[in-house]
């Protein structure tokens, strides 16, 4: 049996491979602390339940159409209005199964063999990946200042002849960075300009800490939204705590709309209905559940950096919003992959690798989870790391000795 030469060249996701090794310790027993989870602790809205409760009893649940239910698309166009104050028509929206799935489906429409996407980093994990599976060249651009936050000086000399697609994480996964205004304004006029697709992921758009703002790109078109080149995802994962129900979307101008649906309808055919109805209820619902998870995750960020700071040799830029951290840690081990794997074999705390994210020697941590796992992680980590940390720990009823420095 042959495998093809591209499907063998697309990596793992990292997060799910630590994800599944978490899932494997707790399983047996073992006292892990998950710090890379990408799930927020907060139940799904009671309005969603229902609604999807309603949708199961009524015993009648099919295929729905490609792009999504009309309920479903006339709540993406409130929630879009209320929160980017642009109003849509339902041929600019497709719904998916997950914000991932919109990606795929806008990368499909969009890319052919050879064209390039610039991808700004640090980068969520499976943007290189996407774009590789049509046969398209990730273009990664790194702030030469070493920050987080893009600079259009360096966008611009990434940019050929064969750029296609440039894609923007504000919330940033896996740092937490907010973009400016100003920047988010400059490449929009920048892509216009030039006339290049802008996609941006806005999956985390109101877990922005206090201090710090986010801005819709689509603020600074200068063109009707129908006939310009911006792509928005976004779905219900995140600000709800909805990640198991895979609902995202896009909005599109029309000409792109139309045959997003056409690959979706090939592959996916549709959304869960029932996963459809439970988004329904969480858009149409109260929606004071995201301003506690905003509350939440903040006061989570304070503890996490805290902890931080006092571990000599870690580097911290500290989080705008989201529930993630990028730590760098290059001052103990410059390989971001062998120490997470050295942290989960000593002490059981599961980080993911910055080198999955374009920023090797930084760990990705979460901020997901209680203040006592933040602070017991940490407190284990600085156990491996620092050479001046008492020679032995207690992990649960275990006692362990530090032998290996």
């Amino acid at each position: 049996m042959s495998i093809s030469q591209l499907a063998q060249s697309i990596a793992d996701s990292p997060t799910l491979v630590m994800n599944e090794k978490a899932r494997q310790l707790k399983e047996a027993g073992q006292p892990v602390i998950h710090l890379g989870s990408g799930e927020p602790m907060s139940k799904t809205p009671v309005d969603a339940v229902r609604a999807a409760v309603a949708a199961l009893v009524s015993a009648d649940v099919r295929y729905t159409p490609t792009d999504g239910t009309p309920a479903l698309k006339r709540a993406i166009l409130r929630y879009t209005e209320d929160n980017y104050g642009m109003v849509l028509a339902p041929h600019n929206v497709c719904v998916s199964a997950g914000a991932k799935q919109s990606l795929a489906g806008i990368l499909a429409t969009l890319l052919d063999p050879q064209d390039e996407v610039v991808i700004l980093a640090p980068y969520w994990v499976s943007y290189p990946e996407l774009v590789k599976m049509y046969y398209a060249k990730p273009v990664i651009v790194k702030p030469e200042d070493g920050r987080f936050h893009p600079r259009m000086e360096d966008i611009r000399a990434a940019v050929t002849g064969y750029t296609k697609v440039i894609m923007m994480n504000s919330p940033n996964n896996p740092s937490g960075a907010v973009y400016s205004e100003d920047f988010t304004r400059e490449l929009v006029e920048y892509c216009e300009q030039k006339g290049i697709w802008l996609i941006t992921d806005d999956i985390y758009h109101k877990l922005v800490f206090d201090g710090s703002r986010w801005t819709p790109a689509n603020r600074f078109m200068k063109t009707d939204f129908d006939e310009g080149k911006l792509i928005v995802v976004n779905g219900v994962s995140k600000l709800y705590g909805m990640t198991g129900f895979r609902i995202g979307w896009t909005l599109a101008p029309k000409k792109v709309q139309e045959v997003m649906v056409r690959v979706q309808a090939q592959t996916a055919s549709c959304a869960s209905a029932l996963s459809q109805a439970g988004a329904v209820g969480a858009l149409n619902g109260l929606q004071s559940s995201i301003e506690n998870l905003r509350l939440t995750l903040q006061n989570s960020a304070l503890v996490m950096n805290r902890e931080l700071r006092a571990f000599n040799g870690v580097f911290l830029r500290e989080p705008q919003g989201t529930f993630y951290c990028l730590a760098d840690f290059s001052a103990y081990e410059k390989d971001s992959v062998k120490l997470a794997n050295l942290l989960l074999e000593k002490v059981m705390v599961v980080t993911v690798p910055g080198v999955s994210f374009g920023a090797e020697g930084h760990l990705r941590l979460s901020t997901c989870g209680p203040i006592k796992q933040i602070m017991d992680g940490v407190a284990r980590i600085k156990w491996v790391l620092d050479p001046e940390s008492p020679n032995e720990i207690f992990i649960g009823d275990r006692k362990l000795v530090r032998n290996w420095n």
